[in-house]
């Protein structure tokens, strides 16, 4: 194994919390779709922008562009926010963590991560219509704190495949939690 590029060893950090001895496995974010309202609303900004050269017709084709382009640039602003909580909400797989970072709007951040040991199954959901035809679909990780769900992924089978590729690469089974927490009870009962 080459550990020229580990972060440990370049000190290259993909995130802020990353431990110095943790190397990115797989990075992946939910669907564009998720951006939908905010484009739906967005788009209504060139229609904003070009109102006025539409009820008064006489002011010519120089309101009209110049109304479009304050519209474009109107709808930019109003699409700006859902944007950035796609772009920023991550989750990352390393070789000791599974992080969600989520990212609603430009000021709430919520960060969660579960040791790879913790996931007992991965599972994913396609349903309906929609989901189908334009790839994307649930994913379901559970651990022995809880579940973990995470709504429009893309390609959740592909995703899921890989995380348990990466599990199975690393020698991580379900098994392993129970038995750190039996030799935990097990030195505290001897102490």
């Amino acid at each position: 194994m080459d550990l020229s590029n580990t972060p440990a060893l370049t000190g290259y950090r993909y995130f802020k919390d990353q431990f110095d001895d943790e190397s990115v496995l797989y990075v992946f974010r939910k669907h564009p779709v998720v951006m939908r309202k905010g484009l739906v609303f967005g788009l209504f900004g060139p229609l904003i922008g070009v109102l006025p050269s539409a009820f008064r017709p006489q002011l010519g084709f120089g309101y009209f562009f110049g109304g479009l382009i304050v519209g474009f640039i109107l709808g930019i602003i109003i699409l700006l926010p859902s944007w950035v909580s796609w772009y920023f909400s991550l989750f990352i797989v390393t070789n000791q963590r599974f992080i969600q970072i989520f990212q609603k709007g430009f000021f709430h951040r919520s960060v969660a991560d579960i040791k790879l040991e913790q996931i007992q199954s991965i599972s994913y959901i396609i349903a309906g219509l929609q989901q189908t035809l334009l790839g994307f679909g649930t994913i379901k990780i559970q651990t022995y704190i809880g579940d973990l769900i995470i709504h429009d992924v893309h390609h959740p089978g592909k995703i899921q495949n890989k995380i348990q590729n990466i599990l199975r690469q690393l020698n991580i089974t379900g098994l392993d939690f129970i038995n750190e927490l039996n030799n935990r009870n097990t030195n505290e009962i001897e102490d």
